[in-house]
Protein backbone atom coordinates (compact mmCIF):
# COMPACT_ATOMS: atom_id res chain seq x y z
CA UNK A 1 0.00 0.00 0.00
CA UNK A 2 1.12 3.25 -1.25
CA UNK A 3 2.48 5.68 1.94
CA UNK A 4 -0.42 8.67 2.63
CA UNK A 5 1.15 11.49 1.81
CA UNK A 6 1.24 14.32 4.08
CA UNK A 7 1.30 18.65 3.82
CA UNK A 8 1.81 20.72 7.24
CA UNK A 9 0.39 24.03 7.31
CA UNK A 10 1.97 25.96 10.28
CA UNK A 11 5.00 23.09 10.01
CA UNK A 12 7.86 25.40 11.59
CA UNK A 13 5.64 26.05 14.58
CA UNK A 14 6.11 24.24 18.03
CA UNK A 15 3.37 21.47 17.62
CA UNK A 16 3.53 21.87 13.53
CA UNK A 17 7.74 20.64 14.11
CA UNK A 18 6.65 17.80 16.24
CA UNK A 19 4.29 16.74 13.79
CA UNK A 20 7.07 16.89 11.08
CA UNK A 21 8.72 14.59 13.49
CA UNK A 22 6.32 12.12 13.89
CA UNK A 23 4.72 11.75 10.52
CA UNK A 24 8.68 11.40 9.15
CA UNK A 25 9.19 8.65 12.01
CA UNK A 26 6.08 6.62 10.41
CA UNK A 27 6.49 4.30 7.57
CA UNK A 28 2.88 4.70 6.17
CA UNK A 29 3.15 8.26 6.13
CA UNK A 30 5.22 11.09 3.89
CA UNK A 31 6.07 13.84 4.70
CA UNK A 32 5.84 16.01 1.17
CA UNK A 33 6.30 19.64 1.93
CA UNK A 34 5.56 22.43 4.87
CA UNK A 35 4.03 25.83 4.88
CA UNK A 36 4.77 28.52 7.51
CA UNK A 37 3.66 32.37 7.80
CA UNK A 38 7.29 34.27 7.32
CA UNK A 39 10.08 33.06 4.67
CA UNK A 40 11.90 30.70 5.94
CA UNK A 41 13.91 29.27 2.77
CA UNK A 42 12.65 26.91 0.61
CA UNK A 43 13.07 23.58 2.43
CA UNK A 44 12.62 21.82 5.43
CA UNK A 45 15.02 19.54 6.60
CA UNK A 46 13.13 16.77 9.23
CA UNK A 47 14.95 15.12 12.18
CA UNK A 48 15.62 12.00 9.61
CA UNK A 49 17.25 14.02 6.98
CA UNK A 50 14.73 14.15 4.56
CA UNK A 51 14.27 17.45 2.72
CA UNK A 52 10.81 18.93 1.71
CA UNK A 53 9.38 21.58 -0.14
CA UNK A 54 8.86 24.77 2.43
CA UNK A 55 7.17 27.76 1.51
CA UNK A 56 4.20 30.61 2.23
CA UNK A 57 2.08 30.10 -0.24
CA UNK A 58 0.41 27.10 0.87
CA UNK A 59 -1.97 27.07 -2.94
CA UNK A 60 1.04 26.13 -4.95
CA UNK A 61 2.40 23.68 -2.49
CA UNK A 62 -0.62 21.65 -2.51
CA UNK A 63 -0.90 22.53 -6.54
CA UNK A 64 2.78 21.08 -6.98
CA UNK A 65 2.60 18.13 -4.08
CA UNK A 66 -1.15 16.98 -4.43
CA UNK A 67 -1.07 15.27 -0.94
CA UNK A 68 -3.90 13.02 0.77
CA UNK A 69 -4.18 14.54 3.87
CA UNK A 70 -2.93 18.31 5.39
CA UNK A 71 -2.53 19.04 8.95
CA UNK A 72 -2.98 22.39 9.81
CA UNK A 73 -1.49 23.33 13.18
CA UNK A 74 -2.07 27.38 12.41
CA UNK A 75 -5.04 29.65 13.74
CA UNK A 76 -8.96 29.60 13.22
CA UNK A 77 -8.58 32.40 10.38
CA UNK A 78 -5.88 30.98 8.82
CA UNK A 79 -6.97 27.40 9.20
CA UNK A 80 -10.21 28.34 7.30
CA UNK A 81 -8.42 29.62 4.02
CA UNK A 82 -6.31 26.39 4.30
CA UNK A 83 -9.17 23.99 4.79
CA UNK A 84 -10.68 25.78 1.36
CA UNK A 85 -7.79 25.05 -0.79
CA UNK A 86 -7.03 21.63 0.72
CA UNK A 87 -11.01 21.02 0.07
CA UNK A 88 -11.23 22.36 -3.33
CA UNK A 89 -8.27 20.18 -4.31
CA UNK A 90 -10.33 16.83 -2.49
CA UNK A 91 -7.38 17.11 -0.05
CA UNK A 92 -8.43 15.32 3.77
CA UNK A 93 -8.05 17.85 6.36
CA UNK A 94 -6.71 17.22 10.40
CA UNK A 95 -7.06 20.44 12.25
CA UNK A 96 -5.36 21.12 15.08
CA UNK A 97 -5.96 24.96 14.68
CA UNK A 98 -7.63 26.68 17.82
CA UNK A 99 -10.69 29.39 18.22
CA UNK A 100 -13.24 27.81 15.87
CA UNK A 101 -16.43 28.75 16.27
CA UNK A 102 -19.80 27.64 15.52
CA UNK A 103 -20.38 29.09 12.17
CA UNK A 104 -16.92 27.69 11.33
CA UNK A 105 -17.50 24.30 12.23
CA UNK A 106 -20.88 24.41 10.21
CA UNK A 107 -18.94 25.91 7.24
CA UNK A 108 -16.72 23.26 7.47
CA UNK A 109 -19.01 19.94 7.45
CA UNK A 110 -20.27 21.85 4.16
CA UNK A 111 -16.77 22.23 2.70
CA UNK A 112 -16.52 18.47 3.75
CA UNK A 113 -20.15 17.39 1.88
CA UNK A 114 -19.58 19.76 -0.96
CA UNK A 115 -16.90 18.40 -1.83
CA UNK A 116 -16.56 14.48 -0.52
CA UNK A 117 -13.62 14.72 1.82
CA UNK A 118 -13.13 13.80 5.41
CA UNK A 119 -11.89 16.58 8.06
CA UNK A 120 -11.10 16.04 11.24
CA UNK A 121 -11.27 18.72 14.29
CA UNK A 122 -9.45 17.45 17.12
CA UNK A 123 -9.41 20.63 19.88
CA UNK A 124 -7.20 18.35 21.44
CA UNK A 125 -4.78 15.34 20.30
CA UNK A 126 -3.86 13.82 24.05
CA UNK A 127 -5.98 10.79 25.12
CA UNK A 128 -6.02 12.04 28.73
CA UNK A 129 -7.41 15.17 27.79
CA UNK A 130 -10.21 12.79 26.03
CA UNK A 131 -10.11 10.95 29.06
CA UNK A 132 -11.37 13.78 30.95
CA UNK A 133 -14.29 15.17 29.04
CA UNK A 134 -15.53 11.63 29.08
CA UNK A 135 -15.55 11.79 33.04
CA UNK A 136 -16.68 15.06 33.15
CA UNK A 137 -19.84 14.60 31.02
CA UNK A 138 -20.46 11.42 32.99
CA UNK A 139 -20.03 13.68 36.08
CA UNK A 140 -22.32 16.92 35.11
CA UNK A 141 -26.06 15.35 35.69
CA UNK A 142 -25.31 15.46 39.52
CA UNK A 143 -23.71 19.09 39.80
CA UNK A 144 -24.83 22.24 39.17
CA UNK A 145 -22.15 24.62 39.46
CA UNK A 146 -19.36 24.03 37.39
CA UNK A 147 -15.86 25.77 37.00
CA UNK A 148 -13.23 25.21 33.87
CA UNK A 149 -9.25 26.72 34.55
CA UNK A 150 -7.39 26.29 31.74
CA UNK A 151 -3.71 27.13 31.67
CA UNK A 152 -1.13 27.89 28.68
CA UNK A 153 2.52 29.61 27.39
CA UNK A 154 2.07 32.94 27.42
CA UNK A 155 2.30 33.25 23.67
CA UNK A 156 -0.80 30.99 23.02
CA UNK A 157 -2.38 33.07 20.67
CA UNK A 158 -6.11 32.81 21.90
CA UNK A 159 -8.12 32.34 25.00
CA UNK A 160 -9.94 30.15 26.31
CA UNK A 161 -8.04 27.08 24.71
CA UNK A 162 -10.35 25.09 22.09
CA UNK A 163 -10.31 22.42 24.23
CA UNK A 164 -11.88 24.31 27.18
CA UNK A 165 -14.66 25.27 24.85
CA UNK A 166 -15.32 22.66 23.59
CA UNK A 167 -15.52 21.32 27.36
CA UNK A 168 -17.95 24.21 28.00
CA UNK A 169 -19.72 23.61 24.72
CA UNK A 170 -20.28 19.68 25.81
CA UNK A 171 -21.10 20.35 29.44
CA UNK A 172 -23.62 22.98 28.54
CA UNK A 173 -25.06 20.88 26.21
CA UNK A 174 -25.99 17.96 28.64
CA UNK A 175 -27.61 20.97 31.83
CA UNK A 176 -27.94 24.70 32.61
CA UNK A 177 -25.51 25.18 35.64
CA UNK A 178 -26.31 27.86 38.11
CA UNK A 179 -23.23 31.02 38.17
CA UNK A 180 -23.59 32.98 41.19
CA UNK A 181 -23.82 36.42 40.99
CA UNK A 182 -21.73 38.75 43.88
CA UNK A 183 -23.68 41.58 44.90
CA UNK A 184 -20.54 43.96 44.06
CA UNK A 185 -17.41 42.86 41.25
CA UNK A 186 -14.93 44.77 42.58
CA UNK A 187 -12.92 44.23 39.70
CA UNK A 188 -14.76 43.61 36.49
CA UNK A 189 -14.71 39.93 34.53
CA UNK A 190 -12.77 38.14 38.15
CA UNK A 191 -15.62 35.34 37.66
CA UNK A 192 -14.48 34.82 34.01
CA UNK A 193 -16.27 33.89 30.87
CA UNK A 194 -19.71 32.09 30.53
CA UNK A 195 -20.97 29.45 29.06
CA UNK A 196 -24.64 28.02 30.00
CA UNK A 197 -24.07 29.12 34.04
CA UNK A 198 -20.28 27.55 33.14
CA UNK A 199 -17.51 29.78 34.54
CA UNK A 200 -14.20 29.84 32.58
CA UNK A 201 -11.07 30.95 33.72
CA UNK A 202 -7.87 31.04 31.49
CA UNK A 203 -4.17 31.64 32.66
CA UNK A 204 -1.18 32.74 30.52
CA UNK A 205 2.42 32.71 31.30
CA UNK A 206 5.82 31.46 30.85
CA UNK A 207 6.27 27.68 32.47
CA UNK A 208 3.02 26.47 31.02
CA UNK A 209 1.90 24.10 28.74
CA UNK A 210 -1.71 23.01 28.40
CA UNK A 211 -3.63 22.55 31.60
CA UNK A 212 -7.13 22.18 32.35
CA UNK A 213 -9.29 21.44 35.34
CA UNK A 214 -13.02 20.94 35.46
CA UNK A 215 -14.25 21.90 39.23
CA UNK A 216 -18.12 20.37 40.24
CA UNK A 217 -19.45 22.19 43.46
CA UNK A 218 -22.67 20.87 45.14
CA UNK A 219 -23.21 21.59 48.83
CA UNK A 220 -20.26 20.94 51.13
CA UNK A 221 -17.99 19.32 48.46
CA UNK A 222 -16.34 20.01 45.63
CA UNK A 223 -15.01 17.15 42.93
CA UNK A 224 -11.64 17.78 40.64
CA UNK A 225 -10.74 16.40 37.56
CA UNK A 226 -7.67 17.76 36.18
CA UNK A 227 -5.16 16.84 33.20
CA UNK A 228 -2.03 18.23 32.46
CA UNK A 229 0.61 17.86 29.42
CA UNK A 230 4.07 18.04 29.81
CA UNK A 231 5.52 17.81 26.51
CA UNK A 232 4.06 18.00 23.14
CA UNK A 233 4.72 14.77 22.14
CA UNK A 234 2.01 13.21 24.04
CA UNK A 235 -0.14 14.43 21.16
CA UNK A 236 1.60 12.79 18.44
CA UNK A 237 -0.07 9.36 18.65
CA UNK A 238 -3.12 11.15 18.79
CA UNK A 239 -2.22 13.02 15.08
CA UNK A 240 -0.88 9.95 13.41
CA UNK A 241 -4.02 8.15 14.18
CA UNK A 242 -5.84 10.99 12.42
CA UNK A 243 -3.75 10.75 9.51
CA UNK A 244 -4.49 7.33 8.83
CA UNK A 245 -8.38 7.70 10.05
CA UNK A 246 -9.42 11.01 7.30
CA UNK A 247 -8.78 9.35 4.29
CA UNK A 248 -11.29 6.65 4.99
CA UNK A 249 -13.95 9.61 6.23
CA UNK A 250 -16.35 11.43 4.23
CA UNK A 251 -17.97 14.71 6.38
CA UNK A 252 -16.91 16.84 10.18
CA UNK A 253 -15.76 14.78 12.88
CA UNK A 254 -15.21 17.20 15.43
CA UNK A 255 -13.05 15.58 18.92
CA UNK A 256 -10.40 12.90 19.12
CA UNK A 257 -13.00 10.77 21.17
CA UNK A 258 -15.39 10.58 17.45
CA UNK A 259 -12.83 8.99 16.18
CA UNK A 260 -11.77 6.62 18.87
CA UNK A 261 -15.17 5.50 19.31
CA UNK A 262 -14.74 6.68 22.84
Amino acid sequence: MAAIKVVISGATGKMGLETVAAVSRESDLELVGGSCRQDRGPTLTTPYSTVVPLTTDLDSLLEQTRPAVLVDFTNAAVAMDAAAKAAARSINIVMGASGFSEDNLKQLDAMANDNGVGIIVAPNFALGAIVLKKLAEQAAPYFDYVDIIESHHEAKIDSPSGFALALARSLGEIKQFTRNQPEKENLANTRGGEHNGISVHSIRMPGKSAHHEVIFGAAGQTVSLRHDTLGRDCYMPGVVRCIRDVVTLQGLVIGLENVLGL
